[in-house]
């Protein structure tokens, strides 16, 4: 069902009144517009319950893994993250008694800072925001029990690939430099998203 944010916003608190807690997913492909809806939601939802956001970019493994791996160039790839963190995190938010620090992607520093977000236990609705949340495939369709509602971004991939490459391009990287990292990694990563992701609960345009 195609929503507005602030018709998402009112369904979820609707759905989510006789429930001690309830997760959102939000997926959807890299430059969707991810990151800026959870933060508008959250805002939203904050007038009326107490929110948290659990990020699956906090579960990025660590570059010295990656290159161990030999995937750093892929960074951002479904492989690339540690689900197994993920899903832990979020069965133990599920009977949480106590307050749990959560992990949180520094992208000025290009690592995952751990136990730098903290969720309590009267948090109310939990939001969790990433690319392969609603992916068919192992290790990702593991996640989707967890959930009690979900939220898929979808832009045209025409938009995403402009905005893949704005993203290098403020980042100083050359227009050749910028292509060149959206093409091989970022675009393929889009793709897969989009050729793997579940009918969710909700769809929502950035």
């Amino acid at each position: 069902m195609s929503v507005t944010i602030e018709n998402l916003a009112n369904s979820i608190l609707e759905q989510a009144k006789d429930k001690q807690r309830f997760f959102v997913a939000i997926a959807g492909p890299p430059a969707a517009g991810k990151t800026t809806t959870c933060s508008e939601l959250e805002n939203r939802l904050a007038h009326q319950t107490s929110v948290a956001v659990v990020a699956m970019d906090g579960f990025h493994y660590d570059n010295s893994i990656l290159n161990d791996l030999n995937r750093f160039h892929r960074k951002g790839a479904p492989d690339t993250f540690d689900v197994t963190g993920l899903q832990l995190l979020l069965q133990g938010l599920k009977k949480q008694t106590d307050p749990i620090a959560a992990p949180v992607f520094d992208r000025e520093q290009d690592l995952s800072r751990s136990s730098a977000r903290m969720i309590h236990p009267e948090d109310h609705i939990i939001l969790v925001e990433g690319n392969y949340l609603l992916c068919d495939t192992v290790p990702w369709k593991s996640l989707h029990v967890l959930f009690d509602s979900t939220v898929l971004m979808k832009e045209p991939i025409s938009l995403l690939e402009e905005r893949l490459i704005q993203r290098w391009l403020d980042h100083d990287h050359t227009q050749e430099q910028a292509e060149q990292r959206a093409h091989s990694n970022d675009l393929p990563n889009a793709k897969y998203v989009i050729e793997h992701s579940v009918k969710a609960t909700y769809e929502l345009s950035s």
